[in-house]
């Protein structure tokens, strides 16, 4: 699960990264087929990485307790499942502690990967993931220290980490699509309008939460006066 979130992050990021990309190139970049050819080449490197990305976590997970010939032929099966009609290599390093795994895709791509015999690892408890409990993480502007907004952090975070990671959650925003179009329709750029727009799950990813979409003013408590 953790996993599969991080690479929707990624993802994520990288979209936003590739929309920034094509923003900001028709300013450096006039000539249109210029642009178009720093924008593709852009794009494919992020794939290729993404892909050998992929290609090495396949293989770390492929348990490889041993180097015996079922457990090769064992391994070789899900390199095929895993990756068609490619070319494979698999062979025993001569001192019985790695694998050597050659893989040629049909479009020319290749991707090496040393694989050390390992134990398999233990299947994964039904217990529950131990989720870090949110507190309270209060912010306000120098300008108006009484306008509090009610966030929260993930408990293991202090809180200079916290605000470092709002401030650039904050940059990213306004550097999106979705920023660029809401700046572009005249919305101010302020802390407020960011708070209140931003995704939810933009802020969970990096372990902050709103608690309340508005700002509420700080409430200043008067004290009674006891009576004799």
């Amino acid at each position: 699960m953790k996993e599969k979130k991080q690479a929707k992050s990624k993802r994520d990021e990288q979209t936003q990264l590739l929309a920034l990309l094509k923003t900001i190139l028709p300013k450096v970049a006039p000539d249109p087929a210029l642009a178009n050819k720093i924008y593709s080449a852009f794009e494919a490197e992020l794939r290729a990485k993404n892909r050998v990305h992929s290609f090495e976590k396949f293989c770390e997970r492929i348990p490889l307790p041993d180097l015996e010939a079922k457990t090769l032929e064992e391994v070789k099966q899900q390199l095929v499942a895993g990756f068609g009609e490619a070319d494979l290599e698999i062979e025993p390093d001569e001192s019985g502690k790695s694998l050597s795994v050659d893989v040629s895709l049909p479009d020319g791509t290749q991707f090496h990967k040393i694989i050390p015999v390992r134990p398999v690892a233990p299947e994964a408890s039904d217990a529950e993931e131990i989720t870090l409990k949110f507190v309270s993480c209060p912010v306000s502007l120098p300008g108006d220290p009484e306008l509090i907004w009610a966030l929260a952090k993930r408990e293991n975070m202090t809180n200079e980490e916290a605000a470092i990671a709002l401030t650039k959650i904050e940059d990213d925003f306004w550097a999106s699509k979705a920023g660029q179009k809401l700046l572009r329709d005249r919305v101010d750029r302020s802390f407020p309008e960011f708070i209140a727009r931003v995704p939810a799950g933009v802020l969970g990813d990096s372990g902050l939460k709103r608690h309340y979409k508005l700002p509420e003013a700080l409430k200043v408590l008067r004290l009674t006066p006891r009576k004799s």
